[in-house]
C-alpha cells in the first residue's frame, strides 16, 4: 500500500506527457507538459498540497515527468513507474503564440490506470477535497477510467473542476467527442472553458458569454468560469451573476502553452483560501471574492504567458503581481453590459 500525504486537499487526474516545442530554427525542444501536469505543479507551486493519481514511465522522459512533479512538492499516487512509454506532443507556436498540438497517446503510461484505480486512492483521503481532470482525459477513449471515478467524487461529496481545453485536432470523430465532453460536464460543480472552447462545442448563442451561459444552464455546475485571452475572463454562477476582469496594462507574451492550466490553478487555489463548497455558485457571491478568485486566476496566468513552455509561478509571483498590476473589474448584466465598475 502506498503511503499518501494526508494532508492533501487536491488529487489531479489526466495525461502527463512530453511537450516538443517547435524553435525558430525548425529544431524541437522537450518540455514537460500535459494539461492536468501544468495544473499539478501550478497548484502545488502555490502552495496546495495536490496528489497525482496517473501512473508515469520508467523512460527518460517519465523519469523526467515524475521529477518535475516531486520538486515541486507533488504526491504521486503511483510512485514506481511502469513499463508503457510517456505521452508525447509535438507542439507548433504562431505568430501571435498560440499552440497547436499532434498527439502520441496509444499504449502510454499515463492512460495505464482504471477508475477502480484511482477510486481507492481517493477514498480514504479526508483531507481530499478538491479533484480535477480535463483535457485529454476528456477523449471518448477514457471514458470508463474518469466518469465513474468523478461519479465516486462527486458522491464522496468532493468539489470536481473540469477544465474542457478541447484537444479537436486529434479526435477522429467531433460529434462522438463533443457529446462526451458535453457528458463528461455535467459531474463537474465548477468548469474552466475557453471561448474557443465553446465554439468548438457548438453551443448556440451568438458570442461567448451567450454560449457560456447555456453550458451552464445545461449542466449540474454552479460555477464557469470563462477566458478570452488577451480579454481576461468571466466568472458565470448559476444563482445568475456575471463577473469579468482583466489586467489594464498590456503583457509581453512569449507564448500561451500552459496560461489556461495556470489560470485554472490560480482560481483554485482562491476556492480553496475561502474554503468554498461545492455548490457556491448556488447562491450569492460577494464581489470581493469574486474580485479574488478572477484576479488570482488571471495574473497566475499572465506569468506563464511571459516564460517559454509552461513554467507556473509561486504563490509569492501571484501575490507580488496582484500587488503590482492595475485590474478591472466589473459585474456584467444580462446582456453582457458592465453594471458596476470596481
Amino acid at each position: 500500500m502506498v503511503q499518501i500525504n494526508l494532508s492533501v486537499q487536491v488529487a489531479t487526474a489526466g495525461e502527463a506527457l512530453i511537450d516538443f516545442i517547435a524553435n525558430a530554427d525548425g529544431r524541437f525542444e522537450p518540455c514537460l507538459g500535459g494539461a492536468v501536469y501544468n495544473l499539478t505543479r501550478a497548484l502545488a507551486r502555490q502552495g496546495v498540497p495536490t496528489l497525482y493519481l496517473n501512473p508515469l514511465s520508467c523512460d527518460r522522459f517519465g523519469r523526467r515527468l515524475a521529477q518535475g512533479l516531486l520538486d515541486d512538492g507533488v504526491c504521486l499516487a503511483v510512485p514506481e513507474a511502469v513499463q508503457a512509454v510517456t505521452s508525447l506532443a509535438v507542439v507548433n507556436v504562431n505568430a501571435q503564440g498560440h499552440p497547436d498540438y499532434a498527439f502520441y497517446r496509444e499504449g502510454v503510461a499515463d492512460r495505464a490506470t482504471s477508475a477502480a484505480e484511482l477510486t481507492q486512492v481517493c477514498a480514504p483521503l479526508d483531507s481530499l477535497s478538491l479533484v480535477c481532470t480535463g483535457a485529454l482525459a476528456l477523449s471518448p477513449d477514457d471514458a470508463d477510467i474518469y466518469l465513474p471515478w468523478l461519479a465516486a467524487q462527486r458522491q464522496a461529496g468532493r468539489t470536481v473542476v473540469i477544465d474542457a481545453n478541447l484537444r479537436p485536432s486529434v479526435m477522429p470523430d467531433l460529434v462522438v467527442y463533443r457529446r462526451h465532453v458535453l457528458t463528461a460536464l455535467h459531474y463537474a460543480d465548477v468548469i474552466k472553458a475557453s471561448d474557443e472552447d465553446l465554439v468548438c462545442l457548438e453551443l448556440p448563442g451568438g458570442d461567448a458569454l451567450t454560449q457560456a451561459r447555456h453550458l451552464l444552464q445545461n449542466t449540474r455546475a454552479s460555477v464557469m468560469a470563462l477566458t478570452l485571452g488577451g480579454e481576461g475572463a468571466v466568472l458565470l454562477t448559476r444563482h445568475g451573476q456575471v463577473f469579468a476582469s482583466r489586467e489594464l496594462e498590456p503583457i509581453a507574451v512569449v507564448d500561451t502553452v500552459g496560461a489556461g492550466d495556470c489560470f485554472l490553478a490560480g482560481l483554485v487555489v482562491a476556492m480553496l483560501a475561502h474554503q468554498l463548497p461545492a455548490d457556491w455558485g448556488g447562491g450569492a457571491v460577494s464581489h470581493e471574492v469574486a474580485r479574488e478568485l478572477l484576479t488570482s486566476a488571471i495574473a497566475s496566468a499572465s506569468l506563464c504567458v511571459m516564460r517559454r513552455g509552461c513554467v507556473p509561478p509561486t504563490r509569492a509571483e501571484v501575490l507580488a503581481r496582484l500587488a503590482q498590476r492595475p485590474y478591472a473589474f466589473s459585474t456584467l448584466t444580462s446582456d453582457g453590459h458592465a453594471a458596476a465598475a470596481g
